[in-house]
This record gives C-alpha cells, sequence and structure tokens, in this order.
C-alpha cells in the first residue's frame, strides 16, 4: 500500500480509518475489497529482483500488509505485526526483546494462557516472574525499585475480574525506573481504548477476539512506535515462522472494518445485562464485575482511560458456589458454553475449570464460582430472559452429601411453584427453607422405599 494513500486518513476518525487505512483499490482491478494472495512464493525480474518487497509469503504477503497498515492505524501506532496467533504475538514479541537473567512483573489478573507461556517457558530459560496488584500503583512502584524489569505486564480490562489499571500513572511510574510498559488491549479493543497514546511502549492483541469478530479465525498482533522494537520483532517473526495465512489476513480485514460499530453493541448490551444482575437478590448474586458499573472499583479510571463504552465482557460470581456456577452454564440457550469470546455471538464459561484452569493453586487463581459472560450483538432483552431462565432451571445445591440427585430434584422442584407466592420459586432466587425441607422429606421417603421399608 502506498503511503500516501494511507495519510489521507490520519485525520479521520476511527470507524473511517478501519474501513480505508491499508485497503487501497487493488491496482490492477480496482477492486475495493483487498484480495486473498493466496500463493506461498512470488516470480521476481531477476535474481532479487523483487516486486515490492515480495518474495515468499512467510516473510510479507499483500493481504497480510493491508490487516497491518489497518491495524496501525485503527490503533493510532506507527507499526502492526499480526500473527497466528494471540500467544505467537505474546511470545516473539518477549523473545525478540529480552534475555536469561531480565525480568518482567506481571499483573496478578491474566489470561492463564499468558502466565503459563511465562511461567511454563520463559522461566525455565531464565526470565525472572514476578506478580503484583498491578491496579496497586504503590506495589507496582515498590516492585520496580526492588530490581529492573524489562517489562511490566498489564491486562486492562483484565480477564477475567476486569480489573482497571491506570495506563498513563502505570507507564510514567515504569518508564522513571528504565522499565517498558507492556498493554494487552484485548478486552478494550482499539475501538475503546489506545495505551500507546497513554503512554505504553507495546500493544498486544488477541485478533481471534473482537478484531476478528465472529469466532471464525485465530490471530495475534504486536502494535509499537519505536521502529528498532519493530524489527526485532520482524526479524523474530520471519525466523521463526509464527504468521497468520493470507485468509486468515482477509478475515482481520474483514472483521476490522466494523470493529467501532460492533464494540459499541456489545458495550451497550452489556451494561444492561450487567445491570440487570446486580439488581438481582445478594443470596443469588454475589458480585458482579463491570467496570461500567459504578460499584465497580476502577470505574473512574475506566470511565477516563475508556472512550464509548465499556466493553462486552461481564464477570459474576454465584453465591452458591462453584457446583452451582457448572451447573448454572448448561442451562442458557442463547449463552453458548464455550471458550473464547468477542464474537457476535455471546458466551458463557467457568474460567477457573476452563481458560484459567492453568493458574489453579498460583497467585493468579480465579474464584471457583465465577461466570464469565461475553455479551453478543443478540438484543439485551433476550439475553436477559436467557439468563433469568437458567436461574430458574436450577435449584442451588443444599447442605449436605446429596450430590447430583440433590441437585436434580431441587432442580424439579424449582419447576413446581410448590407453595406458591411468596414461599413458591421467583425468577433468580434459590429455593426457600421450606422447599430445602420439602426436598429433604421428599428424599427420605424414596431412598426407604428403595430400601424396601415402604411398600407400594
Amino acid at each position: 500500500m502506498s503511503a500516501e494513500y494511507n495519510a489521507k486518513f490520519a485525520n479521520t476518525d476511527i470507524a473511517t480509518r478501519a474501513i480505508h487505512a491499508g485497503q487501497e483499490p487493488d491496482p490492477t482491478t480496482g477492486a475495493v475489497v483487498t484480495p486473498v494472495f493466496a500463493t506461498s512464493t512470488f516470480k521476481q525480474d531477476g535474481v532479487l529482483g523483487l516486486r515490492g518487497g515480495h518474495d515468499y509469503s512467510r516473510s510479507i504477503n499483500p493481504t497480510r500488509t493491508s490487516f497491518d497498515e489497518q491495524l496501525a492505524a485503527v490503533e493510532g501506532g506507527k507499526y502492526a505485526l499480526s500473527f497466528s496467533s494471540g500467544l505467537a504475538a505474546i511470545d516473539v514479541l518477549l523473545r525478540s526483546t529480552i534475555k536469561p537473567g531480565d525480568n518482567i512483573l506481571l499483573g496478578n489478573d491474566v489470561y492463564g494462557g499468558t502466565y503459563r507461556l511465562l511461567s511454563k517457558v520463559f522461566v525455565p530459560w531464565g526470565v525472572g516472574l514476578d506478580v503484583v496488584d498491578i491496579t496497586d500503583l504503590k506495589a507496582v512502584e515498590t516492585a520496580l525499585a526492588s530490581k529492573h524489569y524489562q517489562y511490566v505486564w498489564v491486562e486492562t480490562p483484565s480477564n477475567p475480574l476486569l480489573n482497571i489499571t491506570d495506563i498513563a500513572a502505570t507507564a510514567e511510574v515504569a518508564h522513571k525506573y528504565g522499565t517498558k510498559v507492556a498493554v494487552d488491549n484485548t478486552f478494550a479493543s482499539p475501538a475503546l481504548q489506545h495505551p500507546l497514546a497513554d503512554g505504553a511502549d507495546v500493544v498486544v492483541y488477541s485478533t481471534t477476539k473482537y478484531i476478528g469478530g465472529h469466532s471464525d479465525v485465530v490471530g495475534g498482533a504486536v502494535v509499537v512506535n519505536d521502529e528498532e522494537t519493530r524489527e526485532k520483532v520482524a526479524f523474530l517473526q520471519n525466523a521463526a515462522g509464527a504468521v497468520p495465512s493470507p485468509f486468515d489476513s482477509w478475515l482481520d480485514i474483514r472483521g476490522l472494518k466494523t470493529l467501532d460499530l460492533r464494540v459499541k453493541r456489545h458495550s451497550a448490551n452489556a451494561l444492561k445485562v450487567a445491570e440487570w444482575l446486580e439488581s438481582q437478590p445478594s443470596d443469588v448474586i454475589e458480585r458482579v464485575w463491570y467496570p461500567g458499573l459504578e460499584s465497580h472499583p476502577g470505574h473512574e479510571i475506566a470511565a477516563r482511560q475508556m472512550h464509548g463504552g465499556f466493553g462486552g465482557i461481564v464477570s459474576v460470581q454465584l453465591a452458591a458456589g462453584a457446583e452451582a456456577a457448572k451447573h448454572f452454564v448448561d442451562h442458557t440457550q442463547i449463552f453458548t458454553l464455550a471458550e473464547s469470546l468477542g464474537g457476535v455471538e455471546s458466551l458463557i464459561e467457568v474460567p477457573a475449570a476452563m481458560t484459567h484452569a492453568s493458574v489453579a493453586g498460583t497467585t493468579l487463581e480465579v474464584p471457583a464460582n465465577l461466570i464469565r459472560l461475553s455479551v453478543g450483538l443478540e438484543d439485551a432483552d433476550d439475553l436477559i430472559a436467557d439468563l433469568e431462565q437458567a436461574f430458574r432451571q436450577i435449584c442451588f445445591p443444599l447442605p449436605g452429601n446429596f450430590g447430583e440427585t440433590r441437585y436434580t430434584i431441587g432442580r424439579l422442584w424449582s419447576r413446581m411453584d410448590f407453595l406458591g407466592g411468596e414461599h413458591g420459586w421467583r425468577p433468580v432466587r434459590r429455593c426457600t427453607i421450606w422447599s430445602e425441607l420439602t426436598i429433604l422429606l421428599a428424599w427420605s421417603i424414596i431412598m426407604r422405599f428403595r430400601q424396601g421399608r415402604i411398600r407400594p
């Protein structure tokens, strides 16, 4: 793509840049959509007579270049490099810019895959890893004063507790100690947050999520302003081959064009769902995590740092505990039980048992009763109705040793409205003491019958 073409859109809004930057119509045909250059190699005009620098698709491919330019423009950075996955992007960034003996300061609430990569691959390689409450600026500065770190690694909003870190303040402190700040901006996306503009040195993405936006591509990206860092990352990317296919790049191009529109709808839906969850009784909902709620401890920072919304992820802790959480996710009809996030469809998962199982037993362990909702683009009222009916499908476990059978009986009871009125099952409510006693009585009768103490 020509620099002159991209320069036309330098001062436009993100929605405009996303559609046009890096998307110059094909010079041969005039096609307004970037073609998929499904080729592994390129004809040379004599030895090393390269056309536009193209020799081999691992090194350079026009479809990938188009996406890289598009993403850099949307992010407000000078350089973007796309990868085969988000973890591939993190891996190449770190291996190209750190060495054994260097240290990384990691937030205590990050994606489980990031922690697994750092603790299981980089630590054995000789990289030091320390964990801190990244939202606590004093704790961060205390750690930085104790030893030198190459990077402070930030997720904001974090995965899955949606903690908020003040990027500008963290960057100011880190730079005072000669430390770079890397921000995983996957949850916010460039539609809502621009870490480079707030002082971060590097931004990383899983483009699988909001940028791709349709749950049909796996990818990642690194965005920087520093040319030296860009060259180091690009060299190792080519040397290691961690590149997306032309078709994957094309899918990311398509997704990024509608990012601004989609993320605003994700955010509006998520806020409505979060407010509804927060309105439910405390004996059902222990806590709702969403930065758009005034009750969220990072709300003020998020309101200042994020623009146009607070993202599409809502996390909620069920008062009835871990088993209730596992059963609840089996009963949603619109929310699909699956890992990942950021697609047009709503997803639901239990992080402790799924995406964050690798951090169990560490300082990054997440609550076992936590459910993470990726709120999609469906009608918000339909999503709320789905959650409501899922709550009505279950009667949370009673104390004792009744196991799965107890749960099944409770679920049947919840459908009976046996006592009616104020004593019956209400939407989004645990079984009353009366239903608990009735279930115990019913169970006792069943067991006596099975033991032959009661004749039919």
